[in-house]
This record gives C-alpha cells, structure tokens and sequence, in this order.
C-alpha cells in the first residue's frame, strides 16, 4: 500500500494521485495539513530523505517566516518549524512499504509501479 502525503490543493500532489487512479495502483491520501503530522513520522521521513530536502523553500510560508525563525536552522527546529506549519514540507511525499519518496519525476514513478 501506498501513502501519499501532501495537501489536496497542491497541483502536484492532484498530478500524483490521478496518476496512481489511472494504473490502479492503490494508495491512501494523508493530508499534511487537515490530518496533521506526528513527530516520529516527521523525524523517521528526515532519517530517509534529509531535514534539508524536505524543506520547501520556495514556499510562501517560507518566504513569510521571520529571518529569527530561518537563522541558524539545525534538524530539530526545521522540524519544529514543519509540524506547525506543513506547507514547509516538499510535496508530494511517499510511503511506499516503508520506503520514503518525495516529488513526483520519472524516478519516483518507476519506483511506485
């Protein structure tokens, strides 16, 4: 089973489950925002991908944080800073049987078939 986690308004995220409808390929929708994120999934998607690479940092919540919250980021207060505000993660992100994706390119679509 897959899980894909994003916010229903995010285009790519729309792209990624039509995309899984049209194979048939069975999948669940988590989102980030409307269903929340606990701690230990955040910290155990950071160990699989990096806390840096799924910082969205061309988000508008990005762009609307203060530099005090931006300066000096580490590990711990950019997931602080993504739990309370979701919209800082990189969408769509996957959980494929315990392997954790994230966006939606060529790679990652070989890997979901």
């Amino acid at each position: 089973m897959i899980t894909v986690y994003g916010i229903k308004s995010c285009d790519t995220v729309k792209k990624a489950l039509k995309w899984l409808e049209e194979r048939g390929i069975e999948h669940a929708f988590h989102d980030v925002r409307a269903d929340g994120l606990d701690r230990p999934e955040l910290e155990r998607w950071a160990g699989a991908l990096g806390w840096e690479a799924m910082l969205n940092r061309r988000s508008t919540t990005w762009r609307n944080l203060t530099d005090a919250d931006k300066d000096g980021l580490n590990e711990a207060r950019a997931l602080d800073l993504m739990l309370a505000r979701p919209t800082l993660i990189k969408r769509p992100l996957f959980d494929f049987n315990g392997l954790i994706l994230q966006g939606f390119d060529a790679r990652v679509k070989a890997r979901l078939q």
